[in-house]
């Protein structure tokens, strides 16, 4: 029998893992660096806060609808890794198209390429490293895998609050030119992403279900699978994108420092962010594996009610100094994320079989990115429309619901 065959044969941080982590690292350093100066391009190009949620939520049920097809057809057909590079390869596709964008048609576009990748290449690379571990070291591999995410996602986002101060200082025609110039830069870890994945992951053999059907197969998901997808998508109906904590903090430093300098602060507590995921991802792994995915997973959604608690409460105090209060909000939703994205998916490999792993994954997907859709578009709009206070309030009222919904699942 093959390692690939028998992963209990060996420990769980294999060439897999750590190439599949690799490949997360850049690719993140490539998207999250335009996601941390995005909010800043779009107030220099005067588009309001309910675009850039719409902007955000359409990406995310874009992504969300091309998880569900990706793993269908990962699952009937075997192919996995030829479509996890093409994902890849289409986020620095997104990227120029953002660079190049003079309003927020094209900035939808670019954003919606770039997570129709994202979608296309997350449930198969996940089904790839699960049947590369051992079902024992679950929340640590996954653990391991969503730090070095984030760890991309830090780097990127630094790079980026620092090329976008040193641009600053060259001779522009107009004031969105240095956003453009650090957007054209995130190619770069983009294309080494699809090398990465290419040179390094081995796909574990996979066989193919050509009779599997789409609707049938959806429908012969276990029934306490079906419970769990709910309680994610009521959770994630309030899960708004964290685009909006970094335009939140853009928007309420902007007084006291102006635009510019607002944005490079937003984008270095939205680094903040990153890192603590970075710190806590393994820890909750390790912790998942001791304790049980569920209960740690309860206790990270508590988490995110408690962000968006917070950052409704933020807008709704007077014109003091907020810095201290958004570094605790963004430091909290690090925790909240890394719980979430490592835990999430370990909970849902207990609970499909592994011949429908990548569909159960893609529904997984699915029910987040369609809930994400809503979460923020609703509360960009409410917030424009009626106040930030409402619309981060009417999230954490859904993401507690999702908690409670959680927690009653037996």
């Amino acid at each position: 029998m093959s390692e690939a065959e028998n992963p209990g044969t060996r420990g769980w941080l294999n060439r897999t893992v750590l190439g599949a982590g690799l490949t997360s690292a850049l690719g993140d350093f490539c998207y999250e660096t335009t996601t941390v100066i995005l909010p800043g391009f779009l107030a220099v190009l005067g588009i309001p806060a309910a675009v850039l949620g719409l902007i955000e939520g359409t990406a995310d049920a874009i992504a969300s609808f091309t998880k569900m097809f990706s793993g269908y057809i990962a699952d009937k057909f075997g192919h996995r890794k030829t479509l996890v590079i093409v994902g890849y390869a289409l986020t620095p596709v997104g990227q120029a198209l953002i660079a190049l964008a003079v309003g927020w048609p094209l900035i939808l576009l670019g954003r919606i390429v770039s997570w129709f990748g994202k979608g296309l290449r997350g449930p198969l690379r996940d089904a790839i490293i699960v049947q590369a571990i051992a079902p024992e070291t679950r929340g640590r591999a996954f653990g391991f895998h969503r730090a070095m995410d984030s760890l991309g996602a830090i780097a990127g986002p630094l790079l980026g609050v620092a090329l976008l101060g040193w641009a600053q200082t060259l001779p522009w025609d107009s004031a969105d030119e240095p956003f453009r110039l650090v957007f054209w830069l995130t190619l770069i870890p983009g294309l080494l992403a699809v090398l990465a994945f290419l040179t390094l992951v081995r796909d574990p053999e996979h066989t193919p279900n050509p009779a599997m059907k789409f609707i049938s197969t959806l429908k012969g998901l276990p029934a306490r699978f079906k419970r769990y997808l709910a309680a994610v998508g009521i959770f994630g109906m309030g899960d708004f994108s964290h685009a909006l904590l970094i335009l939140a903090a853009t928007q309420l430093l902007t007084p006291s420092m102006g635009v510019v300098q607002a944005a490079q602060v937003a984008g270095l507590l939205y680094v903040g962010r990153n890192t603590v995921q970075v710190i806590a991802s393994w820890p909750v792994g390790a912790l998942a594996d001791r304790f049980g995915a569920r209960p740690v997973l309860i206790v990270g959604y508590a988490l995110g009610v408690l962000t968006a608690i917070l950052t409704a409460l933020v807008f709704a105090t007077g014109n003091g100094d907020k810095i201290v209060l958004l570094a605790g909000i963004f430091f909290i939703a690090g925790l909240y994320v890394a719980v979430q994205e490592a835990l999430e998916a370990t909970v849902t490999a207990g609970m499909v079989e592994e011949r429908t792993l990548a569909t159960g994954y893609g529904a997984l997907g699915t029910v987040n990115g369609a809930a994400k859709f809503f979460s923020s578009a609703a509360v960009g709009i409410l917030w424009t429309a009626v106040s930030p206070q409402f619309g981060f309030g009417l999230a954490a009222l859904l993401m507690a619901a999702g908690t409670l919904a959680l927690i009653r699942l037996r």
